[in-house]
């Protein structure tokens, strides 16, 4: 029966190094789930304030790492070196001096005096580095830098140009370097406390953790910062593509608007001025407004000049009867949504009926959606014109591609239509998922 099996020094010495940077992975991925250290993260730009709060995030679980070491003998938890290092590195001197002075205090309660300068010199020396070091340099340093470091140091040596991702790789291995020293000067009376390789082998590869547990938070925060830029750039794709949709049907309602107007200068003059007038009061109104996003109340409003206009044209053959729930008036709606509904419900259900006709727009909640309905008592359209009503023209063909741009391709466009009884268009609008004002 064989006894229990032990590691060796050297083995339990490995699997501190690996648990070091399992502990280093862990905090990083847990700081940059807080939005606050998160926004720390993307600018580089930091008040004091921000460089406290950075300092404290990261100084406050290191410095638990080094009482846990401390009190219950578990060395994998102390990351001294490389969080007062990277805190320096990120935001600055006086926050790696922070972070130091945080993990450097405990240990002199046992004795080791070495500690505090030590680590307080090593979050100077970060920020030193970050200093003279471009910042993008410090977001791309990778250890994987050792594959290549024999041709970037012939490439320095040749061009005379520093290669930061170098100097990068050989500041932590420096420092730690110098713990190595100093722990085995004072080994005697445990003035500073170090892994202690016992081999060569073993010398590399502590060195080779020290880099990792630098570079893996820097990854790690540097993926958010890369989504946090991705997630910005959709917004200003998205603001650019409902501008352009936006922008596409002003002059279409513009010009369909002269148009109706030309036709009644020669025959009634004084109409066509005052729709001239109303024409000129509706455009100054889009003018000065640069959402893209408005209130129901408001785009009613700018429908009912809209309104005005045309009825001076149809006069009393155009009744508007308008059926709007109160709860929906403060709903936020794309803007110029209904115009091209009205429009077309003018244009193409009631402009070639003999007689009077009726648009009816009503409004309601719905299970968490907003319902809009442009109802008119037109001639209607058949089955073949209904497939294509969406794909030609440029008003619904707008309509139904704003909203799918703005909500996604569940949200689009509805139109029914009886031929003989009028056609209905129907918009409906996710309550929970009401984006947020977009100006241009």
């Amino acid at each position: 029966m064989q006894g229990p099996q032990f590691l060796s020094i050297e083995q339990v010495l490995l699997t501190t190094l690996i648990v070091k940077l399992a502990a280093i992975a862990a905090l990083a991925t847990m700081l940059v789930r807080y939005r606050r250290f998160r926004h720390i993260l993307i600018f580089e730009r930091r008040a004091w304030p921000d460089r406290l709060t950075f300092a404290l995030s990261l100084g406050i679980p290191l410095t638990a790492g080094v009482a846990s070491r401390l009190l219950l003998n578990y060395n994998a938890a102390d990351l001294t070196l490389e969080g007062s290092f990277i805190a320096g590195l990120i935001a600055g001197p006086y926050a790696g001096a922070t972070v130091g002075a945080m993990v450097g205090v405990p240990p002199l309660f046992n004795g080791e005096w070495i500690a505090l300068p030590f680590a307080v010199g090593c979050g100077f020396a970060g920020g030193g580095l970050r200093e003279l070091c471009p910042k993008e340099a410090i977001w791309h340093f990778s250890p994987f830098v050792f594959t290549t470091l024999h041709r970037r140091a012939w490439h320095m040596l040749r061009s005379l140009q520093v290669d930061w991702q170098v100097v990068l790789l050989l500041a932590p291995i420096a420092l730690a370097v110098l713990a190595l020293g100093l722990g085995q000067r004072w080994s005697d009376h445990h003035r500073l406390f170090v892994l202690m390789p016992m081999s060569a082998r073993t010398t590399v590869l502590a060195l080779l953790a020290t880099v990792l547990c630098v570079a893996t938070p820097i990854k790690i925060w540097n993926n958010a910062r890369i989504e946090h830029r991705l997630q910005e750039q959709e917004k200003l794709l998205l603001a650019a593509k409902i501008e352009a949709l936006a922008n596409q049907i002003n002059p279409h309602f513009l010009f369909n608007t002269l148009a109706s107007i030309s036709s009644l200068i020669r025959t009634q003059p004084d109409t066509a001025r005052m729709l001239i007038t109303k024409l000129s009061g509706l455009l100054r109104r889009l003018m000065r407004s640069t959402d893209h996003f408005v209130t129901l109340r408001e785009e009613l409003e700018s429908i009912d000049e809209y309104l005005d206009i045309e009825v001076i044209r149809f006069g009393p053959n155009l009744q508007v009867d308008k059926q709007i729930s109160p709860q929906t008036l403060d709903v936020i709606v794309p803007s110029m949504i209904l115009q091209p509904l009205i429009e077309n419900s003018i244009k193409h259900g009631l402009a070639r009926k003999v007689g009077g006709g009726r648009i009816t727009i009503r409004t309601a909640m719905s299970h968490g959606h907003t319902v809009i309905e442009v109802h008119d008592d037109g001639l209607g359209m058949s089955e073949e014109r209904l497939e294509h009503a969406l794909g030609g023209g440029i008003g619904l063909s707008n309509v139904n591609e704003r909203l799918q741009t703005i909500y996604g391709a569940n949200c689009h466009l509805k139109l029914t239509s009886t031929p003989g009884e009028g056609t209905c268009a129907r918009v409906e609008i996710p309550e929970l998922t009401v984006p947020e004002r977009v100006t241009a």
